[in-house]
């Protein structure tokens, strides 16, 4: 059955390739990927799927689904396709898209024999307000067995753990005066910021090394000689879990209130992207996926990456056994988010990481689908955690 896959993956490697290429030439920022949509999308209904699109309320998010009228696992393979603005696709997303694609089309030649369905969910802006936030906690997933996606890399790594986190913005308001000739008469919402980015770094000496926060005063006021009265801070925290995350949450709050009363400014806090979940990696499947990509991919396979980032993928694998490995674009040391990067997408390197990732995907998806106690092992592990 593997050797009909590698022959079904042939045939529309081609196809999969030029759209590649053609989203690197054509990059598109997180949801407003319609061109890059409608590529992916027309090539999944020329191929059987039912397409639907504007799910989660998101214009560029799709849902494309083969059934094959029989029992069996539902598989997900997860597509972006948003790119960097000044990079382009600097995150290799245009290879993301193709090969999970790829692999539906591919898995969908057999399923028939084997039953079960397949689905490819096209996930917006992942790069900012990720749309696996909302699918995750609107049910998307609901009927899914298994989420598998596959990012590039300078090298191939398995699937491993990313940070929970919360983006929060701190938004003070005082009362301008001016600065020299009466002072006194002001409330200065930009010392509030100072002091809470004070307190933040006193904080620092009592969190665990996992936390990350980080953040920039996106407004802080308009003249030297105006006393500010409005200022807003941004950050990013982060943690290796999303419990202890709503602890330092807790704490960082409580230190922006107190700025606020320290200064006398009123503070409004809000979220101003989506919160991102810890990685939950499912070991179980994640191992029936090394296995494949060692038998389509030459390049060595190394243990899971330590990772600070985060990524939806996250809040995925919070309701669905997932995993998020990565493929090697053969460039031991090539740096992510930048015009290398991309670059290095569309060269012979890409498109062997195409071909062999899209058919591990397509592999595994077979596995899942024909081997009962694999799918077992999966729901276990996935429950028991």
């Amino acid at each position: 059955m593997k050797n009909k896959l590698i022959n079904e993956l042939h045939n529309v490697e081609q196809e999969l390739w030029d759209i590649c290429c053609k989203l690197y030439e054509n990059p598109e920022l997180g949801d407003q990927e319609f061109e890059s949509m409608k590529l992916l999308t027309n090539m999944l209904e020329a191929h059987g799927f039912e397409i639907e699109t504007g799910i989660v309320n998101r214009p560029t998010a799709f849902k494309a689904e083969f059934n094959s009228g029989k029992t069996g696992p539902k598989i997900a393979y997860l597509a972006e396709y948003d790119a960097l603005p000044g990079v382009g696709h600097g995150c290799g997303h245009n290879l993301i898209g193709t090969m999970s694609v790829g692999a539906g089309i591919t898995l969908s030649k057999v399923i028939q024999e084997i039953g079960g369905s397949v689905v490819v969910l096209g996930t917006p802006a992942e790069e900012t307000n990720g749309a696996k936030v909302p699918m995750s906690a609107q049910g998307i997933f609901d009927d899914i067995d298994v989420a598998m996606i596959l990012h590039p890399s300078d090298e191939s790594f398995i699937s491993g753990e990313s940070l929970a986190m919360d983006a929060i913005q701190f938004a003070y308001k005082g009362k301008a005066s001016h600065a020299a000739a009466s002072p006194e008469k002001g409330i200065n919402a930009l010392d509030s910021v100072i002091q809470l980015f004070n307190g933040i770094n006193a904080l620092r000496e009592h969190l665990p090394t996992d936390v990350r926060i980080h953040g920039i005063i996106s407004d802080g006021g308009v003249a030297a000689n105006v006393v500010p009265d409005y200022a807003v801070a941004q950050f990013y925290i982060r943690a290796k879990e999303r419990s202890y995350l709503n602890e330092v949450v807790g704490k960082v709050k409580n230190i922006a209130n107190g700025a606020a009363l320290m200064t006398g400014a009123t503070l409004e806090i809000s979220n101003y992207e989506l919160s991102y979940d810890d990685m939950n990696t499912n070991q179980t499947l994640s191992d029936a996926f090394t296995e494949n990509l060692k038998k389509t991919s030459e390049l060595p396979i190394y243990p899971a990456k330590s990772s600070y980032g985060s990524i939806d993928m996250g809040n995925v694998s919070q309701v669905v056994p997932a995993i998020h490995p990565y493929i090697g674009l053969n460039k031991p040391g090539l740096v992510a988010h930048t015009e290398e990067f991309a670059n290095q997408t569309i060269t012979k390197d890409g498109f062997t990481a195409l071909q062999s990732g899209a058919l591990a995907l397509a592999y595994t998806g077979l596995d899942v689908i024909t081997d009962t106690k694999l799918m077992t092992s999966i729901t276990t592990e996935f429950n028991n955690k």
